[in-house]
């Protein structure tokens, strides 16, 4: 128990640099609470007593604001920022060293049943409000942009963004551990951007002719 709760405070200082001590960790970050009450909950749950379980996790949701149910399955190095709003369901599975931000949900679509949820790889970043929803797999050392909806799979070392979630950058290889979720690619303003500056080109040249063709009306009446 305590060799988990020193990792958990570990991941916290890690990878907050708000957080200046062990201490203020351990008093203030309300992740270490819900890591601890899920894996009390995760025990009951192996052990059949769900009912038990459940409760233990309900009560965890209303002193931390994070939902975990106890069914599911959480590496080593997680770590929650914030936290308040999270959402993991039942059959996720999650690897080591994930990091998620406040308003997250890892969930099902409703149209399937026994695996419901998302697996998550190593090293994966899922920013503030993201939905992850449905039994696929999200790649190891991947990104997921705040407020993007993933619906379908997702390979290792690839950035999604949006709603629905598109993939918009692939890595070839594994970076090191990134924590910026917030400097990623925005496909959208990438197209209107180029449709600007396309319309922009399409008017200058219609001035040129418009200027062309006032040249020829002067020279036709100069001639008369």
């Amino acid at each position: 128990m305590f060799d988990n709760l020193r990792a958990d405070v570990q991941s916290v200082l890690e990878r907050d640099p708000a957080a200046k001590s062990k201490w203020e960790v351990l008093l203030c970050y309300p992740y270490v609470k819900a890591m601890a009450y899920h894996r009390l909950a995760h025990r009951q749950y192996v052990k059949g007593h769900t009912t038990l379980a459940r409760w233990i996790s309900q009560h965890a949701r209303h002193v931390t604001g994070i939902e975990i149910h106890p069914g599911a399955q959480i590496g080593k190095g997680f770590f929650i920022d914030h936290g308040n709003g999270v959402v993991i369901g039942e059959t996720t599975i999650i690897g080591d060293n994930v990091t998620v931000y406040q308003g997250v949900t890892l969930g099902g679509t409703g149209k399937d049943t026994g695996k419901r949820h998302p697996t998550i790889g190593n090293n994966v970043t899922i920013g503030a409000g993201a939905k992850v929803l449905g039994p696929f797999t999200v790649g190891d050392n991947s990104k997921i942009g705040a407020s993007a909806v993933v619906l379908k799979e997702v390979p290792p070392n690839c950035t999604v963004v949006g709603n629905p979630g598109r993939i918009v950058r692939r890595k070839g290889e594994a970076p090191k551990v990134d924590l910026d979720h917030v400097h990623l690619p925005d496909p959208v303003k990438e197209r209107i951007e180029t449709l600007e500056h396309r319309i922009f080109e399409l008017e200058a040249h219609i001035h040129q002719l418009h200027g062309t063709n006032h040249i020829k009306e002067d020279l036709s009446n100069a001639d008369l």
